[in-house]
């Protein structure tokens, strides 16, 4: 089972950036960034496909967020930019083999301990 450990997160004004950083024990085909705000359901973020190195965004955070990996550190980054206070969340790296990388969180096995982004107006 691989291990993903999450770190970064912070408090941020709007229009400021976070890089998130997940250090995973091993890669899966695929690996992305859910959140889950209060009171809502978990979405997924950005998901990246480990070996072509594909990319794929949620419509809402398109041009704003990346999605990125460092094979050699073994860490998988989100570097979120512009950002607004609907960003903010509890923020989850997940890994798992769902064959087009989708992001959907049940695809995903392992996931992390969540790390907390907050942006204030």
């Amino acid at each position: 089972q691989v291990q993903l450990v999450e770190s970064g997160g912070g408090s941020v004004q709007a229009g400021g950036s976070l890089r998130l950083s997940c250090v995973t024990s091993g890669y899966t085909r695929c690996m992305a960034w859910f959140r889950q705000a209060p009171g809502k359901e978990r979405e997924g973020v950005a998901a990246l496909h480990t070996r072509a190195g594909s990319t794929s965004y949620a419509d809402s955070v398109k041009g704003r967020f990346t999605i990125s990996q460092d094979n050699a550190k073994k860490t998988l980054y989100l570097q979120m930019n512009s950002l607004k206070p609907e960003d903010t969340a509890v923020y989850y790296c997940a890994a798992g083999t769902p064959t087009t990388c989708t992001m959907v969180g049940n695809y995903y096995s392992a996931w992390g301990q969540g790390t907390q982004v907050t942006v204030s107006s």
